[in-house]
């Protein structure tokens, strides 16, 4: 984990990637948590028999918005010095593959866009979050996320 001291010291960064996260495994009992949390059940995530005959793979794959909703456990920064921070959302914001049960992800991050906020005494950094997953070509995911950290 890179610690920064304040948000604006990520101003000369913009166009670089800040690191990678560690490898980070996603189960069946993750995607099954998921599935009982958000009410989809739909067989390509639940269903490890059906999925072993119908698959590509043989396996279930975990939902877009699991994977999605792991984006801030694989930051690879943190900035020490701020009153509170909000999560302002995502922009273009794509699932480009699949993340099959038993697969191990990670995060690479660039630092997109880092602009002070006058009017609300903050700065919005926007990174670019690419999802990994291991052994495939494409990523599951990227977005770009955007978060604000007030003085």
């Amino acid at each position: 984990m890179k610690m920064i001291d304040k948000a604006a010291d990520l101003v000369p960064l913009i166009g670089t990637e800040i690191g990678v996260s560690d490898w980070l495994t996603v189960d069946q009992a993750m995607i099954d948590a998921f599935a009982e949390l958000t009410g989809d059940k739909q067989w390509i995530h639940v269903d490890v028999e059906k999925a072993k005959e119908k698959m590509p793979g043989g396996k279930t794959i975990a939902h877009g918005y699991l994977v999605m909703s792991l984006v801030p456990k694989m930051l690879v920064y943190r900035i020490a010095t701020f009153s509170r921070a909000l999560n302002y959302g995502f922009d273009k914001f794509r699932f480009t593959g699949t993340t099959p049960s038993g697969s191990r992800i990670r995060q690479r991050q660039t630092i997109k866009a880092c602009e002070r906020i006058e009017q609300s005494n903050a700065w919005r950094v926007t990174n670019t979050c690419t999802i990994e997953v291991e052994g495939q070509e494409r990523p599951a995911i990227v977005a770009d996320q955007v978060i604000q950290y007030f003085d």
